[in-house]
């Protein structure tokens, strides 16, 4: 599924899809997309990665969550999907992140939120 066209609206229906599929071989395009230079895209691939569940991403998800240039949604929406994937790195990235006090608090205290929700903190 092409998700380089020019239409941003297109693009997002295309993401979501890959999100939707279930399929492994969406995880690449969508890693891919989290450098985006469009917000709307890079937010709807984190959340369609978190739908996929898959480990695979895990380190591109935990650099979209600790890059602080990043828009605090993303890091959040990033977050989010490293919790929908509960393995050992992404509750890893994830404890690492809540403990890091160089870190934003708000958003500290979020992933710790989270982490607490699932019964991993």
């Amino acid at each position: 599924m092409a998700v380089s066209g020019t239409g941003t609206a297109d693009r997002l229906r295309a993401v979501v899809a890959l999100g939707k599929s279930g399929d492994p071989r969406a995880v690449r395009p969508l890693v891919d997309l989290l450098g985006d230079t469009d917000n709307e895209i890079r937010l709807s691939a984190t959340t369609a990665l978190g739908s996929l569940k898959s480990g695979r991403p895990v380190d591109e998800l935990v650099g979209r969550l600790r890059d602080r240039s990043e828009q605090m949604i993303i890091r959040e929406h990033a977050a989010g999907a490293l919790t929908a994937i509960r393995s050992t790195g992404a509750l890893r990235g994830l404890r690492e992140f809540a403990l890091d006090e160089d870190e934003d608090p708000g958003l500290r205290s979020y992933v710790g939120n989270l982490l607490k929700g699932i019964g991993f903190l």
